[in-house]
């Protein structure tokens, strides 16, 4: 297995599918042994400040910091990790979803609407942990109700 995960060319969706994927593989590989280091090459986007998949990514990093250490050196476009421990499939990963849709205020329907392939239950439950997380903040403007990501 390579050592190197080049996300540029995908959607912050893609990337972070194919770095759980690559994180959660080495994992896997190790058996039991060290841990390479892995370098993650996101970019840093059109204005050099920081794309979505840079900022997205060591965002989401932070959240996971018991299942990967991080490492920068000076290169905004690159990001080293060593797995820890296994992260979240992508297909259990509804807050996180939330959280990335919620990037701009939303009404409650439209994100259950949004998500309704999993059914309104799970998604109000997800909101509902997000809020306690502070990791989701609800809004009220006027008559509507707004959730927004912090």
């Amino acid at each position: 297995m390579s050592d190197v995960l080049d996300l540029h060319g995908h959607n912050w969706a893609e990337a972070l599918a194919a770095f759980i994927e690559f994180h959660n593989r080495a994992i896997h590989l190790s058996a039991g042994a060290t841990i390479s280091r892995l370098e993650i090459v996101h970019g840093y986007g059109s204005t050099g400040e920081g794309g979505v998949i840079l900022k997205r990514l060591r965002a989401y990093l932070e959240r996971h910091r018991e299942q990967v250490r991080v490492e920068y050196d000076g290169n905004p476009g690159h990001t080293y990790v060593t797995p820890v421990s296994g992260l979240p499939k992508i297909g259990d990963m509804l807050q996180e979803e939330i959280v990335d849709y919620c990037d701009e205020p939303r009404t409650l329907t439209k994100i259950t609407g949004r998500f309704r392939w999993h059914g309104d239950p799970a998604v109000l439950t997800a909101i509902r942990l997000l809020e306690r997380e502070g990791r989701l903040k609800k809004e009220d403007q006027g008559k509507h109700t707004l959730y927004r990501s912090l």
